[in-house]
């Protein structure tokens, strides 16, 4: 699933450490969140989301999900 998490962060100059400890989870988790390899559960990217002052699809690109079902 692709995400503006990377962007966002950049933009608003917040560690992935930060962003972590903001909505309860681990660097580690924001790395493979970034990068594809992990998908946020929904609360979680409602936090994100939350975090940005953003909706859900203003963060995480679901359509591509839709398509692969």
């Amino acid at each position: 699933m692709k995400t503006n998490i990377r962007q966002l962060r950049k933009e608003r100059r917040i560690s992935q450490e930060e962003l972590a400890s903001a909505v309860g989870t681990t660097r580690q988790t924001i790395t493979s969140i970034e990068t594809g390899k992990y998908v946020a559960s929904l609360p979680l990217a409602y936090k994100i989301a939350k975090h940005f002052g953003l909706t859900i699809e203003e963060v995480f690109d679901l359509s591509g999900d839709m398509e692969e079902r």
